[in-house]
């Protein structure tokens, strides 16, 4: 088996870790239709390099040996229809998006057969294109989820990511070390998304250090109870990408840029499965609606101050 041509569905910060590495490696193409395919032939800017991959219509792309979904939560549902005219039947699909059930997502449209489970540490930041350490990135780690880590399509991705500067790893402990991440996540990213600061924050507060310990707790219990071993998972899956204390993780850095986050991928899934298991989880639900809040501040929905002043106006 070998993957020759490689697709990629959402060519933001993960994608662009993709097209870097693999621009001259295979036949490579993003997914757009009209303004965004328009947009996407204008070259992606990554670490202040312009990139060309082709783009690529889901009818185009049928047929193809890999496609990598790096979208936000948000846009997954109306993605499905564009995966399942891209995906073949050998057709490898990896999803390196966040949270813990987007593959189970892709898979009920297009059979989990397809389905290589994965998930990538990256510490990018959109700032003049989108920039990202090579060296300090964690990358890309895959797996079978019976454990076979020489299947000929894992030994085909690795072939894939050799000698292309892609830091990867293939796991014998895949859907441990996703939860692990999902951990990452939910620990770290949303914490520092209410208060406003870089990371360092869990360093130097005892109070930010509490909150992060009481929504890591209710998460592993959660874990324990789907029997989920997270001891499993190696221990680079406990740390993200290094990253300095000043460091804005991704929920953060949709609120500073008024964007919705991926909060319901988060707290949001985790309270649901704490729902279906009777387990409380108060320290996510207070975190999913204090940062549900903070989008609708960002929406306008408390610009009270402008409304009274429109109001004296008006007299």
């Amino acid at each position: 088996m070998e993957i020759k041509t490689v697709a990629v569905l959402g060519a933001g910060a993960v994608g662009s870790y993709i097209i870097w590495g693999l621009d001259k490696k295979v036949k490579l193409g993003v997914i757009g239709e009209g303004e965004r395919a328009k947009r996407l032939q204008k070259g992606c800017l990554i670490n202040d390099q312009m990139y060309y991959p082709e783009v690529w219509s889901p009818t185009e792309a049928h047929g193809v040996d890999l496609l990598i979904v790096s979208l936000k939560y948000c846009a997954l549902k109306d993605a499905l229809k564009s995966i399942q005219t891209i995906v073949d039947d050998h057709t490898i699909v990896m999803s390196l998006m966040n949270g813990v059930d987007s593959e189970e997502i892709i898979g009920e449209a297009i059979g989990k057969e397809h389905l290589m489970p994965s998930l990538i540490k990256i510490a990018s930041r959109k700032e003049n294109g989108y920039r990202f350490d090579p060296e300090t990135t964690i990358g890309i780690i895959f797996g079978e989820l019976q454990a076979h880590c020489q299947s000929k399509r894992v030994q085909a991705i690795v072939s894939l990511f050799e000698n292309t500067g892609i830091h990867f790893r293939a796991s014998e402990y895949i859907q441990e070390e996703i939860w692990s991440k999902f951990r990452l996540n939910i620990c770290n990213n949303l914490p520092q998304a209410i208060l406003g600061a870089g990371v360092g924050c869990y360093r130097d507060s005892e109070h930010m250090k509490f909150i992060q310990d009481g929504l890591r707790h209710e998460l592993e219990t959660i874990a324990h109870a789907k029997g989920i071993d997270l001891s499993k998972a190696d221990s680079s899956s406990s740390r993200g990408s290094a990253v300095p204390a000043s460091a804005r993780y991704s929920t953060l850095q949709d609120l500073d840029a008024k964007r919705h986050s991926e909060i319901d991928m988060f707290s949001g899934a985790l309270i649901k499965m704490g729902k279906e298991l009777h387990i409380p989880t108060p320290y996510n639900e207070y975190t999913y609606h204090m940062i549900k809040a903070l989008e609708e501040k960002n929406d306008g929905l408390f610009d009270y101050d402008q409304e009274n002043q429109r109001n004296m106006c008006s007299k």
